[in-house]
């Protein structure tokens, strides 16, 4: 069985570098990309069991977007989305009441930039063991 493949959506190329390097501890098979559009492209390619995607990018809020246009394409149900973000520390903005809604921010998890990595580890395996693609 081949291991998970994951791909991480983030502009900010150092973080994408630090969570590969955490991510391949586990022997997960890592892409990424850049910007939502590299993003989709990469979708496009192949379909990763996991998504960890960034919701601050370019000038606005590509993460949601792109979110959201991933939950309207059937391709991708299986595909557990894992959205990292900086924002409450950037902004001081916080969502209220439950973060993760089908309407509003439509993925499976969400944590604050500077996760520790076996809580980041933790998330990922929890979200590929519920869409039974868990590595041996």
């Amino acid at each position: 069985m081949s291991a998970p493949s994951i791909l991480i959506v983030d502009d900010d190329p150092d973080f994408v570098e630090i969570t590969k390097a955490i991510l391949e501890t586990k022997q997960y098979d890592v892409r990424f990309a850049y910007d939502p559009d590299e993003g989709f492209a990469k979708l496009e390619e192949e379909i990763p069991n996991a998504l960890i995607l960034d919701v601050m990018m370019g000038r606005g809020a590509g993460g949601f977007v792109m979110a959201r246009k991933i939950r309207k394409d059937s391709r991708f149900d299986a595909m557990p989305i894992l959205m990292l973000t900086s924002m409450t520390e950037q902004t001081g903005f916080d969502f209220p009441g439950e973060r993760i809604s089908s309407k509003f921010l439509p993925v499976d998890d969400y944590i604050e930039k500077g996760v520790e990595p076996h809580i980041l580890l933790d998330k990922i395996d929890r979200q590929l063991a519920k869409a039974g693609k868990a590595g041996d």
